[in-house]
């Protein structure tokens, strides 16, 4: 066959697969469905590496509702080192999973149909999802989901105003023993909770947007909403802080960085006390992902995850306070006070 003739006839099979809505990504093989295609913004986090190894899985759970990772826009943080020098060996392990770099964020959008921000670097999140929101398509952001409280706040706005789905969390709010103190009350109403996690700090972010937030995120699983006031004692090693919640209630996060390390707390209820379990990894964070690429709700309200912004934000004052007591209405207002609409 000519050289010519091959090119038009395979140009001719690569326009029917495109019109059947199908996606091969760069293994030629087992072509993805449209509506089922995954993209990616942002190879500077592990995170990305779980989430492509299991949905991308020959054998991938039936939970996983046969999503793909099929296109990723790798450029994460600029400037973060621990960040930056993960993006090179994390393109390798992607492409041998059969998923496509691209240049840019708008070529991303044509190829895909749902979207992982996973970016680790919290800053560029708002400038990263913009586009995405204006495309239409339904984006997951992972922890931090902004770089500072105002940011968390226009992301939001930004997403009301383009009608856009929008979930985040940490895949601590899904420790093994959640759903039997949430939903299946064992302990009765939550009176009180205390989590831990590992607390390392970045220079660029809000101390525990960087880290922190894991442990943060499971102790507003079990509270809920609701937290006034926080204070904060702050060590080189450690971190304790208290919030306050309607009904006199007393929720503590410990932040460790130094000695042994892990993820757990407790919750105190009208009936019992029991531990918030065990870390399960990132797969009951995914399933929640696939059910929400599915619908389009988010299991967590825009509420509950500002509210987990602004306890941090309101944190770091207390902080710059030397540990008195902060307003969790006042650190949201200030931040709703610098948004600045860019879309």
């Amino acid at each position: 066959m000519e050289r010519r003739t091959f090119i038009k006839s395979s140009a001719l099979a690569g326009a029917g697969i495109m019109a059947a809505g199908l996606s091969f990504g760069n293994t030629g093989k087992d072509p993805v469905k449209k509506g089922l295609r995954v993209g990616i913004i942002g190879l500077d986090t592990s995170h990305a590496i779980a989430f492509t190894k299991s949905l991308n899985a020959p054998d991938a759970s039936p939970e996983f509702g046969g999503y793909k990772v099929v296109a990723t826009y790798p450029q994460g943080s600029r400037d973060i080192e621990s960040s930056v020098k993960r993006v090179p060996g994390y393109i390798e392990e992607v492409r041998k999973l059969g998923v496509e770099i691209v240049e840019t964020i708008p070529d991303l959008l044509k190829k895909v149909d749902v979207v992982l921000l996973e970016t680790n670097d919290g800053r560029p999140h708002l400038e990263q999802v913009l586009p995405v929101f204006k495309a239409g398509k339904t984006v997951f952001i992972d922890k931090p989901i902004a770089g500072t409280l105002t940011d968390a706040f226009a992301i939001f706005q930004a997403a009301k105003d383009y009608k856009a789905p929008v979930f985040s969390s940490s895949s601590l709010r899904y420790m093994s023993n959640m759903d039997d103190i949430i939903k299946n009350q064992s302990i009765g109403k939550v009176l009180g909770a205390e989590s831990f996690s590992p607390c390392s700090l970045e220079p660029t972010h809000p101390d525990f947007f960087w880290y922190g937030v894991h442990g943060i995120e499971a102790l507003f699983t079990v509270m809920g909403t609701g937290c006034q006031t926080v204070t904060r004692v702050h060590t080189p090693d450690t971190d304790v802080v208290v919030g306050i919640w309607e009904n006199n209630r007393i929720g503590t996060f410990r932040g460790l960085r130094a000695g042994k390390t892990g993820y757990g707390g407790y919750a105190f209820g009208e009936k019992g006390i029991t531990t918030l379990g065990d870390y399960n990894g990132y797969d009951p964070l995914l399933k929640e992902i696939v059910k929400f690429f599915q619908t389009g709700v988010s299991p967590v309200t825009p509420e509950e995850t500002l509210e987990i912004f602004t306890f941090m934000e309101a944190a770091d004052e207390s902080k710059r306070r030397g540990g008195l007591l902060v307003s969790l209405a006042e650190t949201r207002q200030k931040a709703l006070n610098r948004v600045k609409k860019t879309w």
